[in-house]
């Protein structure tokens, strides 16, 4: 098991390798949630995640025992990028198995950063086990992403800074995907201050952590599509387990549409972006499923901002729809050349912005005499959503989110 004096020697043998990232308070999330909030954003890390703190570690610690062909990892992205940035420091070739799944984004930051990347698997666990035979097949040395004691203890690194910062944390909310990260953390933290509560969040879509705690030992779970591929871990790892049972208090799940919010709200008032995966703890504080009294002082690792950036598109207007920031509706008109215009200037009188608008003559279920209009609008939330309706309806247009409404106006 890591030890506290293995993440100390750790934080010394990274210094200067690594980026020592801010721990920055947040009013607005403080305000909301009546704690103090502070945010660890490892998203301004090297390859942005605090992956390249365990990597950096590893290969430092074992440089002069590295074999022949250099090192191997297997990845769904952000140990990748990490294991190839701490490669091309210290001058060694890397390798890294990828799920066929991985988005091209995160292959290609991969390449970008020196490595060979290779698609083995379908799921993390099957990369894993198609590296670690890779490994002895070409004689490279493997680098686990989550479950090795010298990664545990370069993660365990952010534990002590967030100490340094802020001596009187009360609760530190941590995403989990394999565990490393949590149990070097916690490791760190409780041999200083054992006294702070340490709370894990791992995607519903994957709960690997929490099934692991009702069983009693790591168990592998189905895992569904999430956007929080970054701890999409069906099995948590062996020697991350008995730390999180030891030093973890609460393990809670957050779902899509939480953590799809967390990501608008944290680029919107912080101008932070994070992928899935990195904003999980904040998506747990924000929908009230941590445990602290008012007041406490609570640190949120932001763990990684490598969101795809088609992906991101798609989690920003869903965010946008959720919250009642924008809005799909669609009503049949008269096909007659003030039908649209009438239709147009009660959605401009309400001050709400047209963002799209589509039109069709013809089609399944279009009676010949009309026509169906569908509107994107922009609006400020949900009274201005209320209003908007009202006023529409009040002019007698009949309306249906996000498909059309045969009624038409009466």
């Amino acid at each position: 098991m890591v030890s506290p004096s293995d993440i100390r020697i750790a934080a010394e043998r990274i210094k200067g390798r690594v980026i020592r990232t801010p721990l920055v308070y947040s009013p607005t999330f403080s305000e909301t949630t009546g704690y103090e909030v502070y945010l660890k954003l490892e998203t301004m890390q090297k390859a942005g995640s605090f992956k390249v703190r365990g990597a950096t570690n590893k290969i430092l610690s074992e440089q002069g025992s590295i074999r022949p062909a250099g090192v191997i990892a297997a990845s769904a992205g952000n140990h990748a990028q990490g294991v190839a940035v701490a490669a091309r420091t210290a001058g060694v070739p890397a390798t890294i198995i990828m799920p066929e799944w991985v988005s091209l984004s995160k292959q290609e930051a991969s390449v970008g950063y020196g490595a060979r990347v290779i698609l083995k698997g379908q799921s993390l666990e099957e990369s894993i086990v198609y590296a670690m035979k890779m490994a002895e097949a070409e004689d490279m040395t493997f680098i686990h992403p989550y479950d090795d004691d010298a990664v545990i203890a370069g993660q365990g690194t952010i534990g002590l800074e967030i100490l340094e910062d802020l001596p009187g944390v009360d609760l530190i909310v941590v995403p989990v995907g394999g565990g490393g990260l949590i149990a070097g953390i916690a490791v760190a933290v409780h041999a200083i201050r054992p006294e702070v509560r340490i709370t894990g969040v791992q995607a519903a879509a994957c709960p690997s952590a929490p099934a692991a705690r009702r069983e009693g030992t790591p168990v592998t779970v189905d895992a569904l599509p999430t956007i929080a591929d970054g701890i999409r871990v069906k099995r948590t790892g062996t020697r991350a387990f008995p730390v999180i049972e030891d030093h973890v208090k609460d393990l809670v799940l957050v779902d899509e549409d939480e953590m799809v919010s967390a990501i608008l709200q944290l680029l919107e008032r912080k101008k932070v972006l994070a992928e899935g995966a990195g904003v999980a703890g904040l998506a747990a504080l924000l929908s009230g499923k941590t445990s602290a009294a008012p007041g406490s002082r609570v640190v949120v690792v932001v763990s990684g901002g490598n969101v795809d950036t088609f992906l991101l598109e798609r989690i920003l207007r869903q965010g946008l729809f959720d919250s009642s920031r924008m809005m799909q509706f669609s009503v049949f008109l008269e096909d007659s050349p003030k039908s649209l215009p009438d239709f147009i200037g009660v959605i401009t009188a309400e001050d709400a912005v047209i963002t799209g608008i589509d039109q069709a003559r013809s089609g399944p279920g279009i009676p010949l005499s009309l026509v169906r209009i569908t509107v994107e609008v922009e609006i400020r939330g949900p009274s201005h959503q209320a209003a908007l309706l009202s006023a529409l309806r009040e002019a007698g247009y009949d309306i249906a989110h996000g498909s059309a409404c045969p009624a038409g106006r009466s």
